[in-house]
């Protein structure tokens, strides 16, 4: 490994939990949220990959994305940060055509799903990237540009000292709300009560940011869909946990 991997551009030595993606901008480094594993591709999601790529996709670049040129309209557009599967993107996208959404994920089964999904919906109102989310707002994302976030179940990374992993901490809330137009929204979800915790203290915290309730969590929104998992977990009774807060004007 060479030295311009191993450290910082200052020349200090990087953390362990470090990295750089592949095709990341030289000294772009944060902790990753995700874990590269050797995941399941049905042949189906690989066709989609590699028919559909070219059609949907985005691909990461340094340099600000125009929403009415990839969309060929003018509209809301909506970020969903960890779309997985796609399952609650295709119903939420089907049922606002009003609005734009652009799905960030990192994993090539969730991305080659999501590419079937709108090549058998019909959706003309989703797009995706395949990268790094944190990388995909510092450099594709322009200042307050975004009418909302959406991050649904994100990796709760349960053991105490993989905390630092979770993707919901202060100095990713502050890059969203920069993205945010004023009067935006952010959403998150999830089923893991000591995350929904740190999710709320983090949002709080957050100055730009308040509170659609005034205090605690928000009920599910009517655009939300239960997923078969989430719908499973409630009649068992796990619990589930919503917050929706909004850039300040």
């Amino acid at each position: 490994m060479n030295d311009q991997s191993t450290k910082t551009p200052s020349g200090e030595p990087l953390p362990a939990d470090y990295v750089r993606t592949s095709n990341a901008p030289s000294g772009s480094t944060h902790i990753r949220s995700f874990v590269h594993r050797r995941a399941h591709i049905t042949p189906s999601q690989r066709e989609a990959l590699d028919r559909l790529m070219p059609l949907w996709a985005i691909p990461f670049e340094q340099r600000i994305i125009d929403f009415d040129e990839v969309f060929g309209r003018q509209a809301p557009t909506i970020l969903e940060i960890g779309f997985g599967m796609g399952e609650t993107t295709e119903k939420i996208a089907l049922a606002r055509p009003e609005d734009n959404f652009l799905g960030v994920e990192v994993f090539n089964a969730g991305v080659g799903s999501m590419l079937k999904r709108i090549d058998e919906s019909g959706l003309t109102n989703v797009r995706v990237i395949q990268h790094d989310a944190v990388e995909v707002l510092q450099h594709m994302i322009a200042p307050e540009s975004l009418a909302g976030v959406h991050i649904y179940f994100a990796d709760p990374w349960p053991k105490k000292r993989h905390h630092k992993r979770r993707l919901i901490q202060p100095p990713l809330v502050k890059l969203l709300s920069s993205r945010m137009k004023p009067g935006a929204y952010i959403h998150l979800a999830t089923d893991w009560e000591n995350y929904a915790e740190q999710m709320l203290e983090v949002l709080n915290a957050e100055e730009t940011l308040e509170n659609t309730v005034g205090e605690g969590y928000a009920p599910r929104p009517d655009f939300r869909p239960l997923t078969k998992f989430e719908a499973r977990g409630l009649r068992l009774g796990h619990g589930v946990w919503d917050l929706i807060f909004k850039r300040k004007s």
